[in-house]
């Protein structure tokens, strides 16, 4: 009994050694997993639907969780030229998630979403019509050291954070 218990831990900690390696790849509490954009544009479509219109994704500006349980949160900058100011202006991203997410104790059930950081410090949740589902404040992170115009980190505190340049706002499952 003993020697099976150790080499499960063994493997246990191989997995997580070997996750831990793979380039872009970060483990976060609960065993979920950090994916950087070279992870997420494999799940990704080349294009979304938003406020009656097509628009192409960028690829390189997208990340994610892979949730413990192998269900998904994807998310990505889009390309809103075609759109609107008024609409631009509050989508800038899709975020698509397979499980309920909760922003600032708000909770959003798992679908397709538009996306915005926009003024006054909201972060904005829109349904695929452009309807607003939910606001919340986000929080600006002076101190990354590499701003990109999309990714996804593990929190420190538990849970994630999803950033647009410095400007974060944080979810957990």
């Amino acid at each position: 009994m003993r020697l099976q218990s150790f080499a499960k831990w063994i493997g246990t900690g191989a997995l997580a050694i070997g996750l831990m390696a793979i380039p872009g790849t970060t483990l976060a509490a609960g065993n979920d997993t950090v994916l950087k954009a070279s992870e997420a544009q494999k799940m990704l479509p080349p294009a979304v639907y938003y406020k009656a219109q097509s628009a192409s994704v960028q690829m390189r500006n997208s990340g994610g969780v892979k949730f413990a349980d192998g269900y998904y949160m994807l998310a990505t900058l889009v390309d809103t030229s075609g759109y609107s100011s008024d609409v631009a202006s509050k989508y800038q991203a899709y975020l698509l998630t397979e499980v309920p997410l909760k922003f600032d104790g708000k909770t959003l059930p798992a679908g397709a979403w538009g996306i915005g950081f926009i003024g006054g410090n909201k972060f904005l949740v829109t349904d695929i019509g452009a309807h607003e589902v939910l606001t919340t404040t986000y929080a600006t992170d002076e101190a990354i050291k590499r701003p990109t115009p999309l990714q996804v980190q593990a929190d420190p505190n538990g849970g994630f954070r999803l950033y647009e340049g410095r400007n974060y706002v944080h979810f957990t499952r």
